[in-house]
């Protein structure tokens, strides 16, 4: 056993079977939220039609899976796109941050450039909109393929996922003498299990050279596909209308201020649980890839199918909800890397003996994880312009309560493990786990 990757012992997901189980339910649920929103049919209520489903997967899916499957322009959009993105990530300038300490003592270098990015890609959007209007042919592109672009995605992350798995066996060069040959694994995907490793990640922070695979995946080609299908379902809804209603408007101005707060502040993604313990495998990278863009667009989607103008009291109601959990979201994660740099040493923690402190005051006195409360209000007002005719657009709030709940029990044993009698302590301080008053 090597004392720089110790193998796992406590398995995510209930290990191997668990892993497989989501291998394959993880896609189903994205190509169900297609077959439930889609051109041919739309759920309504509670009730699914399932002839009506039958009937597109049939059409569409069985009689065309060459097309869905194996798409040749899918295939050159996507990866042109995919690219594009990364030679930009390694090439536009920007600020040199550090991780987080490694378990051998180093820290890696990131290349923190998402404010020269978002400029770069808004004025290109925006002069090709001054030129063309709701006209852009890629965007047309994308909405009338959505399931074969669906597809290559999914594909696509299988096939990173195992260019990651089989290059973690690579022994890495020293540096200048420094460093280790030994590639620094996850301590999720360390099994010795070829399918709970391959899904969890067997490598911590996969690179070529100095760019870092994990964060790129995270903030780049999902996140901002996700914000151009919303683009190209508006496009859509005016080619059809003439004008935008203002749920879709509400909806791609909703998310459009998430998407692009995300990719401006990276740098803070470097303290997250995603980058600082899970190993990049077929999790992240389908989820990063597929589930992001091609889940998280369906309240758009739903809109361009369903025509819906809100009253300017609904539009305030979910305005303010929007602004309340993005300031909780915001404010608190603030406090909290504001706290880490000592910048806020007069706030009450407690000290533990590894030298760290435990918040207990200020946002981080109310709940244990106030920013998923924040985020919770976020994915509750992305849902509430597309009203009530249907659960199916209320499923982003639904799986992500419930993903931020699963995150915060994962950490709560971490930290439970890791502090031991402090964390009781701190439980006694700090009562609620994410709702305050609540939970």
């Amino acid at each position: 056993m090597s004392t720089l990757n110790p193998t796992t012992k406590e398995k995510e997901f209930g290990g191997a079977i668990g892993a497989s189980i989501l291998i394959v339910f993880l896609p189903l649920i994205t190509l169900f939220l297609y077959l439930a929103c889609n051109e041919n049919y739309v759920m309504q209520g509670f009730q699914l039609d399932a002839d009506a489903i039958k009937g597109v997967f049939c059409n569409q899916i069985l009689r065309n899976w060459q097309n869905v499957f194996f798409n040749s322009k899918c295939w050159a959009y996507y990866l042109a796109w995919f690219f594009s993105l990364a030679i930009l990530d390694v090439y536009i300038p920007g600020t040199t941050k550090y991780g987080i300490e490694l378990r051998d003592g180093t820290r890696l270098k990131y290349n923190i450039n998402g404010l020269q990015l978002v400029g770069f890609l808004l004025v290109l959007f925006i002069s090709r909109f001054y030129l063309y209007g709701f006209n852009l042919f890629e965007l047309d592109f994308l909405y009338d393929n959505f399931l074969g672009m669906m597809a290559t995605s999914w594909e696509f992350s299988i096939l990173l996922s195992f260019f990651v798995y089989f290059a973690s066996f690579i022994p890495l060069r020293n540096k200048n003498g420094k460093g280790t040959k030994e590639r620094i694994l996850s301590v999720n995907g360390n099994s010795q299990n070829f399918i709970g490793d391959w899904f969890m990640g067997r490598e911590l922070n996969p690179r070529i050279g100095e760019w870092d695979i994990k964060l790129f995946c995270e903030l780049r080609p999902g996140l901002l596909l996700w914000l151009l299908l919303n683009v190209s379902c508006m496009q859509r809804q005016y080619q059809k209308l003439g004008y935008v209603t203002n749920s879709m408007f509400l909806i791609n101005a909703l998310q459009f201020i998430y998407i692009i707060d995300g990719v401006l502040n990276e740098e803070g993604c470097l303290t997250m649980i995603d980058i600082t313990t899970d190993g990049f495998g077929f999790m992240l990278a389908f989820g990063d890839l597929c589930w992001v863009p091609f889940c998280y667009c369906l309240q758009a989607r739903y809109l361009t199918l369903n025509i819906i103008n809100l009253s300017a009291l609904s539009c305030i109601i979910i305005l303010s909800i929007m602004a309340l959990g993005f300031y909780v979201f915001k404010a608190s994660n603030n406090q909290k890397n504001n706290f880490r740099q000592n910048k806020l040493p007069h706030l009450k923690s407690i000290q533990t003996d590894r030298g760290t402190k435990l918040l207990i005051e200020g946002w981080w006195g109310i709940s244990q994880h106030i920013n998923y409360f924040g985020d919770m209000l976020i994915a509750l007002s992305w849902c509430l312009p597309t009203g009530f005719n249907t659960i199916l657009t209320y499923f982003y709030v639904i799986y992500f309560s419930a993903l931020l709940f699963h995150r915060q029990a994962r950490d709560e044993e971490k930290c439970r493990s890791k502090y031991g009698k402090y964390w009781d302590e701190y439980e006694k301080q700090v009562q609620y786990k994410i709702i305050p008053y609540i939970y």
